[in-house]
């Protein structure tokens, strides 16, 4: 709103704006009316205030340049917010009089309504893990755990022996390519890199690459999942991307959100029984996401897990999560972490 622009800027809060009017302008949508934040349960109440009482024929507004509705004259206009994406909506209101018109705009932040569950775990079994291993993603297939992992120089795609941490076969990155999140899609592994906007496409069984392609959209690689049909795709903001495997376009995107704070920094990511979960970078801890709107559902805290690891100087943060569908358990580790632990999560 226009009288909490520099507080806005101050708390971060994400409180809504206008656009700046100034003495020539007869039309402002009417503030007072707008909330900073909504839920997807609430309704979005808009008028236009009209001091100079000029004759109004029609008001058109839009949610993020999309058409919403109508009102005739200067009468107030009612949109549910039900079916909005969460995140920030930039509304505009072209005002329609004497045959001229005149725009105006404002924002507001939806926000997730639903207070997360606090789950725990229980520690199964612990494995022997590479330390020399920097995980970025991690992967049943077919009973057989799969690892990629990071670092220029250094990254590569491996099949292991969980129950041994042994390598059962391995393909090196080019060095110059910083290797990312893996998922396996119809019998084809999908690799990410980091920064060099390409993933790889290897034949599931021999590892043999069959092609790159290019990422559609100009984002850093993260992590990635897939839910039979369509890849997801992380990028280190609260965004998760919907893909086509093809040609890696976008079919769509949600924004993650806990509450009124928006969820940063998605890493791994690995999708089960219908939700996605996600490591948080530099976060011991992994959110459980609806991925029809973004909500976080579920936080576990796995603090305590990396305390049973090695402290070796290049030990770095929790990341890597597999769901093992024959057992109904969790594998997770960390970047350079001498342990995999199994670990059944209590719902």
């Amino acid at each position: 709103m226009k009288n909490y622009k520099v507080l806005a800027v101050i708390l971060l809060a994400g409180l809504s704006f206008s656009c700046k009017s100034t003495d020539e302008d007869f039309f402002t949508i009417n503030e007072s009316k707008i909330k900073a934040q909504y839920t997807t349960e609430d309704i979005l109440n808009l008028e236009v205030d009209n001091p100079k009482t000029q004759k109004i024929d029609s008001v058109v507004y839009t949610i993020n340049d999309k058409k919403v509705g109508s009102s005739k004259s200067n009468s107030s206009f009612s949109f549910p917010l039900k079916n909005q994406k969460l995140g920030y909506q930039n509304i505009k209101a072209s005002i329609h009089y004497d045959g001229a018109t005149e725009l105006d705009s404002t924002r507001i932040e939806v926000i997730s309504n639903l207070e997360p569950k606090i789950l725990k775990f229980t520690l199964i079994n612990t494995y022997p893990h590479d330390n020399n291993a920097y995980t970025q993603g991690l992967e049943f297939y077919n009973g057989v755990l799969y690892e990629g992992t990071g670092q220029r120089g250094e990254s590569t795609l491996r099949k292991t022996n969980y129950k041994t941490g042994n390598i059962d076969l391995k393909i090196d990155l080019e060095p110059r390519f910083f290797g990312e999140g893996i998922t396996f899609l119809n019998d084809k592994i999908y690799q990410l890199t980091w920064e060099e906007t390409t993933a790889f496409v290897y034949d599931a069984k021999t590892l043999k690459k069959i092609k790159e392609l290019p990422y559609a959209k100009k984002i850093e690689g993260w992590g990635l999942t897939n839910d039979g049909k369509y890849l997801y795709q992380s990028d280190g903001s609260e965004k998760i991307y919907k893909l086509n495997p093809e040609d890696l376009s976008v079919v769509d995107y949600v924004n993650v959100y806990s509450k009124d704070t928006k969820v940063k920094e998605l890493n791994e990511l690995e999708w089960v029984d219908g939700k996605i979960y996600s490591n948080v970078y530099q976060k011991n801890a992994i959110v459980i996401i609806n991925p029809t709107n973004g909500v976080v559902e579920g936080v576990i805290n796995l603090a305590e897990l990396e305390s049973k690891t090695t402290p070796i100087a290049e030990r770095d943060v929790l990341n890597g999560i597999a769901y093992n569908p024959a057992t109904k358990t969790f594998f997770v580790t960390g970047k350079n972490w001498d342990k995999m632990f199994e670990i059944k999560i209590n719902q």
